[in-house]
């Protein structure tokens, strides 16, 4: 059965406020600048959504921002909140409401259309991967861009994405069995965003238009205005756009094409994206701080 967007299974809310729980606050010596660990995050005193929401919202919007309140993380919620109060956002949750009562099936899971949130905490990120829509079959999407959950095998972008880290990585290994799971790049600060949150089962792009690509890019323009440098990866003339106005001296911008068979021809595997990125962050932050781009990580241990 597929879960609501703004009904989330009880025992799912419950996982998820579990792994939310504040811990003792812990001093770093990381300056404010600098990407911290997903460890170094978790110890950080959490914005408290619920309290926010009793205060700021009506009955009605906190029915429609159920979802959120629940399951986009802390560290995103309290930079996001005034976009979630907008009407842009609350038309496109009363719009997802509207499908669900229809009898449509969403991609992906409720309770995985903000796992890019969690997985990836505001302030771990190091890199930005952008994607467009999510995948629209079964078992596929997961709220990571380009990610597949097990056992589903990768899709064709994907292996050129493997493909690519190969060339600059020898000893790269992909996820077992033909797995396409990223989760291990995002709980290692990349954050893996679609411009499309959500789309109807087997109907690519059914839910573009509706307000989802407003609230993604406020996300983008979130990461792209904050204090620390980081890398944007965009792949394809939209992913392109969607950066235009990313400060390319602040941060370091890698466009190229599309890793789709379409389009990786012409130049993808060339790019030496991986390495770049690597080599920026190590200058910026220190040896040893850029990606561990290796998936060869059992997805039991990882999840979705």
């Amino acid at each position: 059965v597929q879960t609501t967007i703004d009904a989330v299974a009880p025992e799912v809310v419950e996982g998820i406020k579990e792994a939310e729980k504040e811990k003792p606050e812990e001093k770093s010596s990381k300056t404010s600048e600098e990407p911290l660990s997903k460890e170094e995050d978790e110890a950080k005193p959490k914005f408290d959504k619920k309290a926010w929401a009793e205060k700021s919202l009506s009955a009605e919007e906190m029915e429609v921002l159920g979802l959120e309140i629940h399951t986009l993380d802390a560290s995103w919620f309290e930079v996001l909140k005034d976009e979630l109060k907008s009407k842009s956002f609350l038309d496109l949750k009363r719009f997802l409401m509207q499908e669900h009562k229809s009898g449509k099936t969403i991609f992906p899971p409720a309770e995985d259309v903000y796992s890019w949130s969690r997985h990836t905490p505001l302030s771990t990120v190091k890199a930005v991967i952008l994607g467009q829509d999510p995948y629209h079959n079964h078992n596929q999407a997961h709220g990571l861009c380009f990610s597949v959950r097990p056992p589903t095998p990768a899709p064709p972008s994907l292996k050129n994405i493997y493909k690519a880290l190969s060339i600059e990585f020898p000893d790269f290994k992909p996820p077992p069995n033909n797995g396409g799971l990223l989760t291990p790049w995002a709980n290692r600060g990349v954050l893996m965003l679609n411009a499309c949150l959500t789309v109807r089962a087997h109907n690519a792009n059914s839910h573009a238009d509706k307000g989802w690509e407003r609230f993604t890019q406020k996300v983008i323009d979130i990461v792209a205005s904050g204090k620390k440098g980081v890398v944007f990866l965009a792949w394809g003339l939209p992913a392109g756009k969607r950066i235009a106005k990313v400060d390319g001296k602040k941060h370091l911008i890698l466009k190229g094409v599309h890793p789709s068979p379409l389009s990786a021809h012409r130049g993808f595997f060339d790019l030496g994206h991986f390495k770049k990125c690597n080599a920026w962050l190590e200058e910026k932050y220190g040896e040893g701080k850029g990606i561990d781009w290796s998936l060869d990580v059992d997805p039991e241990e990882v999840g979705v």
